[in-house]
């Protein structure tokens, strides 16, 4: 049996819906290890016991603790970023949870937001590397977002800052789970698919599979979601001026289907001074992007030490 070279390194966890993701990578950027577990939502805290359970069996492969912790979660971090504060209805026992406590860390644990931790990991490691002023949308079930200005992550006042999928399109639609009438999230989310095609289509996929068959309901249904989702990236830009926007989630592997016709559609409603446009990026990390966010995060904590590279 080979013994593992030791290595310090930080553990990154994604607590998910239903499955939580994890990244092993060094300072400088070079990734150890992967892991996905599923848990069952149903049963009390059984992702906390799967997440406990997921770093005792890495730190015994590794045959060394993990220098650094980091945690990416749903809900609003609170505001010394060591729990979630706000995440109702679901993940019951998320709230207010001590991970440092939980998972026996010697070091504090920072924890983030999901969103906010996706377009960390991709400013360190992916689509928005090198980027001061960017935007992060996922497009999945609901749409998730971000945004970093002038290199800092914006959090805003209660750490609602770039809930971006919520933003009003329609001021005579229905409410989303904010309250929210009209929002991006109910124009794109996977979540309104089968409201939007009137019991047609049960997926984003579907839709667009049909789309690309020809089929002109299909096309009419999906090109009337994507100019939405135009007019609020349009939007986005005229607040914060980004260098680019980073689009993720599933729906985003919808690949040309969803980014040309994005495109058009931004010519068509961008500002663009001087003839400046932004650049439209798709995200590079994937499903672990939360994890490397907060990998990373936990490496620029001021108890970590060492420097980080990107």
């Amino acid at each position: 049996m080979v013994t593992p070279r030791v290595v310090s390194y930080a553990l990154g966890i994604d607590l998910g819906g239903s499955s939580i993701k994890t990244v092993l990578v060094t300072p400088d950027g070079q990734t150890l290890a992967r892991n996905q577990v599923e848990f069952d939502a149903a049963q009390q805290m059984d992702w906390a016991e799967r997440i406990r359970d997921l770093t005792r069996q890495t730190q015994l492969e590794r045959r060394e603790k993990a220098a650094w912790i980091g945690i990416s979660a749903p809900g609003l971090a609170a505001r010394d970023a060591r729990s979630i504060a706000y995440m109702p209805g679901r993940l019951r026992g998320l709230e207010g949870l001590n991970w440092a406590t939980l998972l026996g860390a010697a070091r504090p644990v920072p924890v983030l937001n999901d969103a906010h931790a996706a377009l960390v990991g991709e400013g360190w490691l992916g689509a928005a590397k090198g980027l001061t002023n960017v935007l992060l949308l996922t497009l999945g079930t609901g749409v998730g977002g971000a945004a970093m200005v002038d290199g800092k992550l914006l959090r805003g006042h209660l750490g609602r800052a770039g809930h971006l999928g919520h933003i009003c399109l329609d001021p005579q639609g229905p409410g989303d789970i904010c309250g929210t009438p009209g929002s991006l999230e109910l124009v794109m989310g996977n979540c309104t698919i089968e409201g939007r095609s009137a019991g047609r289509f049960r997926s984003t996929h579907d839709l667009v599979a049909a789309h690309l068959a020809g089929d002109p309901e299909a096309s009419r249904i999906w090109l009337l979601s994507v100019r939405g989702l135009a007019c609020a990236v349009a939007s986005f830009i005229n607040i914060l001026d980004p260098e680019a926007v980073i689009i993720g989630g599933g729906i985003a592997r919808c690949g040309s289907a969803l980014f040309e016709p994005l495109e058009r559609f931004l010519d068509e409603v961008e500002w663009r001074p001087g003839g400046a446009r932004v650049k439209v990026l798709p995200a590079q990390l994937g499903e672990l992007a939360g994890a490397y966010g907060a990998a990373v995060t936990a490496l620029k904590e001021p108890e970590g030490g060492g420097a980080v590279a990107g």
